[in-house]
């Protein structure tokens, strides 16, 4: 598109340097980036949709195609045509009584098993009782402000700002 080789483009910089001066360049420069910029930026939106409409042209004769080719094996293998299935119908009258089942047997209550269960190996502290209701903590109080601003305040109302001393000049020899 713009094809700029080494000499021509010493040229045109020297031209723009004597037209639009040295103090005026940088920004003139900024401006043409930023033009350039905006440019690039339009002609990068026009390329993606160009090519989301080829990309969706492409779909769509793909899915033509598809359905062409669907349609021929469809006529070449018919389907068999399947019978329907039957219906299959219950009579409330034809429903089994349901079956009682034991239920299963829990510790301590059947005759033979032993009602205590196995004591593990380290032994759990009981857990306290709470007879009393618990107290919830006391509200902090407020913070106090830090001293030195305080004092600061309190104290030098007019104080002066701290400054650096700066280092005087070495004497110089003598003259």
């Amino acid at each position: 598109m713009l094809d700029f080789n080494a000499p021509e483009f010493v040229v045109v910089a020297i031209v723009a340097l004597i037209v639009i001066g040295p103090k005026d360049l940088p920004k003139a420069m900024r401006f043409v980036g930023k033009w350039f910029g905006k440019a690039r930026a339009v002609a990068r939106q026009f390329r993606s949709g160009f090519d989301s409409m080829v990309r969706e042209a492409e779909l769509a004769e793909l899915e033509k195609q598809w359905a062409a080719e669907n349609a021929r094996i469809m006529s070449e293998h018919p389907p068999a045509a399947l019978p329907a299935p039957e219906a299959e119908v219950h009579a409330v009258g034809e429903d089994a009584a349901p079956v009682m089942v034991e239920q299963p047997a829990i510790l301590g209550e059947t005759p033979g098993v032993s009602a205590q269960a196995p004591t593990p190996k380290r032994a759990r502290k009981p857990a306290a009782v709470a007879a009393e209701p618990v107290a919830e903590p006391a509200a902090r109080p407020a913070p106090k402000p830090r001293a030195r601003k305080a004092a600061a305040a309190s104290a030098e109302p007019a104080a002066k700002p701290r400054t650096r001393k700066k280092a005087a000049p070495p004497a110089e020899a003598a003259e």
